[in-house]
């Protein structure tokens, strides 16, 4: 064996090696890297969500003096004339009461139909149009939670007492039907139509109606 081939082979070797230790050092940056990007336990990114109140955009059909149809709740089916717009989407509306059995409540837009029907507004007192339009007047106050005792538990299947109206909403409704009532009896079948409920037959096809 000459001395020429003993150097080559030193040299081959010389190059393995090098060749192994850069593939053993690319093998371990790569499990470097999938560490640092895959770790074992998931880190939750917290981050903070901010809410935006954004103004309520209301329908152009919604008008004071609108009759409008309800469409979900304890009045659904039932129509109402529209007194006036509330902040965040929010209707304050009447039956009037002795027509159809509906309060001064609020209602949110979403859940009205607006029709071709009004009804005049000037007869109204706006001394109590102001009041009633007020915020916290139809808002209930909640009593602070108190911890049960054994008279609440055992009177827990007895019915439970009839919340109180307060006077003032009374008197309130009184007049604003008043005046309405006063309206409607001027205009031929309108007292019928706010007095009859809304209701879909079979067959019928709400998007081709005139509302």
């Amino acid at each position: 064996m000459s001395a020429t081939q003993g150097e080559n082979r030193a040299g081959d070797q010389k190059a393995a090696s090098s060749s192994n230790q850069a593939s053993g050092q690319g093998e371990s940056q790569k499990a470097q890297k999938a560490r640092k990007w895959y770790p074992l336990d998931d880190e939750l990114n917290h981050k903070r969500k901010y809410k935006v109140i954004r103004p309520a955009k209301l329908r152009p059909s919604l008008t004071p003096g609108t009759v409008l149809i309800v469409l979900a709740g304890k009045y659904a089916g039932k129509r109402v004339v529209l007194l006036k717009h509330l902040s965040q989407g929010i209707l304050l509306v009447t039956g009037p009461f002795k027509v159809n059995n509906v309060p001064l409540r609020r209602f949110n837009a979403r859940y009205v139909i607006a029709t071709s029907a009004k009804v005049d507004l000037a007869t109204i007192d706006k001394t109590t149009m102001e009041r009633v339009t007020s915020e916290g007047y139809l808002s209930q106050k909640k009593d602070k939670k108190s911890t049960k005792g054994e008279e609440e538990f055992f009177a827990q299947g007895e019915k439970r007492q009839k919340r109180k109206i307060p006077a003032q909403l009374i008197e309130d409704q009184k007049t604003i039907d008043k005046a309405l009532i006063s309206t409607i009896k001027k205009e031929p079948s309108m007292i019928h139509y706010l007095g009859s409920s809304f209701s879909l037959r079979k067959g019928d096809r709400p998007h081709e109606m005139k509302w």
